[in-house]
């Protein structure tokens, strides 16, 4: 009497079904991938990007270092003025790099100080400018995650291109709250 070994597709099969069933068993949401070839290095061509195609951008952003100085000299300028804030800076994509929340600041300046910093950078420019235009398209302020207030400034790399927004709120006007603002972008020598 013979027997029969299984073929390599049955044995793919099983790894597949058994991962499959484990994954089911374990109750994990998730992407699975299983490689049921054999391995053979040999026969892998490494892909690559054609960095002199203009495939690839490079991006500059601030340091955790200078946000948080950025953020500090704001804060610091609000208190001077005993002015209870909330500081946000974000990157150039948006996202929140470091927020500091003043002693006092009210719950509201948070999100605003944040919204500010987006809105800065996406539009590379002061708030307190970015409000005025609403006038002429009132639909900006659709937009989710910005606030057309003052308070909101851009950071520049040489050349103006944004890299960074810093956003304050918790000041009785945006026009303090821009000032604030403005001295951050000022610590960073902007």
């Amino acid at each position: 009497m013979t027997t029969e070994q299984p073929s390599n597709t049955t044995r793919k099969r099983l790894i597949i079904g058994g991962a499959v069933a484990a994954v089911a068993a374990a109750g994990v949401i998730g992407v699975v991938s299983v490689n049921a070839q054999d391995p053979d290095p040999g026969t892998k061509t490494p892909v690559a990007a054609d960095a002199a195609g203009g495939n690839l951008a490079q991006s500059t952003h601030l340091t955790i270092a200078a946000a948080t100085k950025a953020a500090q000299a704001a804060l610091d300028a609000a208190v001077k003025e005993n002015q209870h804030v909330t500081v946000a800076v974000v990157d150039r994509d948006g996202n929140t790099v470091v927020t500091l929340r003043g002693d006092g600041a009210g719950p509201q300046s948070y999100t605003s100080a944040q919204q500010k910093a987006f809105t800065a950078v996406s539009w590379n420019a002061p708030t307190s400018v970015l409000a005025k235009r609403l006038d002429n398209a009132p639909h900006l302020a659709d937009i989710d995650g910005t606030l057309f207030l003052g308070g909101g400034a851009p950071v520049t790399a040489k050349g103006g291109a944004p890299i960074a927004g810093i956003g304050v709120a918790g000041a009785p006007s945006g026009d303090q709250d821009e000032k604030f603002a403005q001295a951050g972008v000022a610590a960073l020598g902007n």
